[in-house]
């Protein structure tokens, strides 16, 4: 088969643009020529993971400056969550310049795209890729979906939808109630990303039959589409070594001990919510590394400690503030447990290590990616709320517990069928299988 030339226009955020180049060097590595469509301020930070820069090219796009947006705002990391909406404004008003690149000096044989439902009127083959779980797709953005009376009102699965377990409880219908809010040019979030899907000539997905299979098979009888599925494309890391500080702290502990904590670069915890955190890791007596951001109105992790906290933890806890390593700390000998917010990245990261799993998730498709690995697989613990959605210093040691106890049949369980996942993933042409698959069907586009 000829290598095909492929145009990426991912959503401008990093979530998305870095899972969009994680594919586009797949597809490099395998000859074909790629053409990606991104912000000017995002090149910077992307040029580095480039692997094919002989077969990837980055084409900068001038964002328009929108009323609402602080000047210079080109990504959504550039900004906090509720000023999106404005921003895929922006992307939107972009498109007399895609059109022209695309039309006049690109000529793609395929374009990839996300959240942009205008690309596939340009003219060319189109396939929505999500670098989002199909079970957050498959619950909120189908066509069988019916809109919650109230706000608030407990989301009910869409009829059709395989999954009695990865489903919504009662406190956590607003996390997915923004579906129905405007997200740019006037369309709501469910009318912008369904219409994406529904006008590509495919619809591709970031995950693999093993995990979603009938979640995969679901999505494709709502939208009568090719579902075409590119396994978890994890970015190959040559170095897992720690290195400085990270070392020295790892490295004075016995294997598997220790708890480690990232919950993304998204949630910014309020104060109470952030003490309960540290507070219940302290309760475990075990030793732990949290990252996390400074809580809403502080500015450093130090101010924002409960009393007497680092005096009690000294020799065992650290609380840090700034960017990890994550993947070389969860692949280091002495972490045995990773508590995280179960975003789509960190989720396949988390399976592709040796630790136990603790899921805290916050957004609606966090809540939905927990679901599928704490009760539909049994590969997690997912920690316990209050009515109100928050969760207790308790209740998190208790979760960390369950699974770090020597004698826990729970964590043995899970720890179980945890191998046999990695085992499944890790396996000889599991992930280039995918690919050659994912190729094959772009080619009978």
């Amino acid at each position: 088969m000829k290598p095909l030339h492929v145009a990426m226009f991912p959503w401008f955020a990093f979530g998305h643009m870095t899972p969009f180049l994680h594919l586009s060097n797949e597809l490099a590595q395998r000859g074909y020529k790629v053409s990606f469509l991104l912000p000017n301020k995002a090149l910077s930070q992307l040029r580095q993971h480039n692997l094919h820069p002989d077969l990837i090219t980055f084409y900068p796009i001038s964002v328009p400056h929108i009323p609402g947006l602080p000047t210079g705002t080109e990504t959504a990391s550039d900004i906090p969550i509720a000023l999106t909406s404005l921003l895929a404004t922006a992307m939107d008003m972009t498109r007399p310049e895609v059109e022209t690149l695309l039309i006049r000096d690109l000529h793609p044989d395929l374009i990839l795209y996300d959240t942009a439902p205008w690309i596939p009127d340009i003219g060319f083959k189109t396939v929505c890729y999500n670098v989002v779980s199909a079970a957050s797709l498959a619950i909120a953005l189908v066509p069988a979906l019916k809109r919650p009376q109230e706000d608030g009102e407990l989301l009910q699965p869409p009829p059709g939808y395989p999954s009695s377990k990865i489903v919504l409880r009662k406190h956590e219908a607003r996390a997915l109630s923004f579906i129905f809010t405007e997200f740019g040019s006037g369309l709501t979030f469910y009318n912008r990303i369904t219409t994406a899907l529904a006008k590509a000539d495919a619809i591709a997905i970031r995950t693999c039959r093993e995990l979603e299979g009938e979640l995969c098979d679901y999505m494709e009888s709502q939208y009568g589409k090719p579902m075409l599925l590119t396994g978890p494309i994890l970015p190959k890391i040559t170095n897992l070594a720690l290195e400085g500080e990270w070392a020295t702290f790892f490295n004075r502990f016995e294997p598997h001990s220790v708890i480690f904590c990232a919950l993304g670069s998204q949630w910014v915890l309020e104060i109470e919510q952030f003490q309960e955190l540290v507070l219940g890791f302290e309760m475990t007596k075990m030793p732990f590394y949290i990252a996390v951001k400074p809580p809403i109105g502080f500015t450093t992790i130090d101010e924002a400690l409960p009393k007497g906290f680092q005096e009690r933890v000294k020799d065992r806890g650290v609380v840090f503030g700034g960017w990890v390593p994550q993947t070389q700390i969860l692949s280091h000998g002495s972490v045995g447990c990773f508590v995280n917010h179960c975003g789509f990245g960190s989720m396949w990261e988390t399976l592709m290590s040796d630790c136990q799993i603790v899921l805290v998730p916050h957004l609606g498709d966090q809540i939905l990616n927990s679901r599928l690995l704490a009760d539909e697989l049994k590969l997690a613990v997912e920690v316990e709320r209050e009515p109100n959605g928050w969760f207790s210093g308790e209740n998190l040691c208790k979760a960390i517990k369950s699974v770090m106890g020597k004698d826990s049949q729970i964590g043995e369980l899970l720890k179980e069928n945890h191998l046999k996942m990695k085992e499944t993933l890790i396996a000889q042409g599991f992930m280039s299988g995918y690919m050659d698959r994912f190729i094959q069907k772009l080619h009978r586009l």
